[in-house]
């Protein structure tokens, strides 16, 4: 289909696709605590990834940004989808990847440290606000079954609601 008929139009909300990497081993999780002179959630932990670029599907994105962000490989694939309400456009839409990550450890990142987490470990850490409930669902899922669906927003007090279509 020609650009001329794809409906482009600047006044339609609009989404910047973002991919999220968590890479599991056995019973850990791989999270880079962000650099304490990051804009964006210094000293939170979080899953790695960045923007897709253009170019990029989704796949080659979160490939990309894995071994950019630690020098690691992994067999990875989609397991949730999540449109980020901003209350502004373009909005975020993040694509959650997951893998198992089998051999190698991460190599030092500007981004932060890298470290393998143990999941009972999450509950003490300071993590970016969404990552419980988004690991929640991703470890529940298995390889093969269709990816999670959510829309992540916040209330008038500002407290995170995050809601998951079935």
């Amino acid at each position: 289909m020609p650009l001329s008929d794809q409906g482009i139009n600047p006044e339609r909300y609009q989404l910047i696709p973002r991919v999220l990497i968590f890479l599991r081993r056995g019973d850990s999780v791989l999270l880079i605590k962000g650099a304490p002179t990051k804009h964006t959630w210094p000293n939170r932990y979080n899953g790695v990834g960045g923007h897709v670029e253009r170019g990029e599907d989704l796949l080659m994105a979160a490939r990309r940004e894995l071994r950019e962000e630690t020098g690691l490989s992994a067999d990875l694939w989609l397991c949730g989808t999540v449109v980020v309400e901003t209350d502004q456009n373009p909005g975020i839409c993040l694509f959650i990847f997951t893998g198992q990550g089998e051999a190698g450890q991460p190599r030092p990142s500007d981004e932060g440290i890298l470290e393998w987490v143990p999941l009972e470990r999450i509950p003490e850490l300071p993590v970016v606000e969404d990552l419980p409930v988004l690991l929640a669902h991703l470890m529940a899922l298995k390889k093969g079954e269709p990816p999670f669906s959510a829309h992540s927003s916040y209330d008038q007090h500002e407290r995170l609601i995050v809601h998951f279509s079935r």
